[in-house]
């Protein structure tokens, strides 16, 4: 006769009292994950923004690149400090920080100026559409290829 028997299980109590701690802990547990993700976020604007400055160097305002810059810092001081509510404060800051060195560069190219070769949107139904090409094709399945 041959008995099969758990030998280190865990009892009804044992596991009561984890799926008590659990949810006990259930709170802190959001707390910290909230924590992680606003870091992380904060971290990658840090980094695309300082990318950004190194990158574009002289084409930036002195203005805009210290701006940036200062709340860099700043983010960088709230994530020191481990403050959820304050790293995305300064990390929204930082984002309005960011968005200025674009819309500078934007419009110091030259963007949104009418040049014509971008396409054609026009509601203008007898324009001239010469690079439009009809084709027909034929759907070929697995099953077809091996024939």
């Amino acid at each position: 006769q041959i008995r099969i028997q758990a030998s280190g299980g865990l009892s009804d109590a044992e596991v009561e009292k984890m799926v008590k701690d659990a949810e006990a802990n259930a709170a802190e547990d959001k707390k910290k994950v909230a924590l992680v993700e606003a870091k992380n976020q904060a971290e990658g604007l840090v980094h695309s923004t300082q990318k950004s400055i190194l990158d574009l160097g002289e084409k930036i305002s002195p203005a805009d690149k210290q701006g940036a810059e200062d709340a860099i810092a700043a983010v960088k001081e709230a994530i020191a400090a481990g403050d959820v509510e304050v790293i995305k404060e300064k990390t929204t800051a930082l984002g309005q920080a960011a968005m200025k060195i674009g819309e500078a560069l934007y419009k110091q190219s030259g963007a949104g100026a009418t040049d014509g070769a971008g396409p054609d949107t026009s509601d203008n139904p007898g324009a001239d559409h010469d690079d439009i090409v009809d084709a027909d094709f034929e759907e070929v399945k697995d099953d077809d290829k091996k024939a």
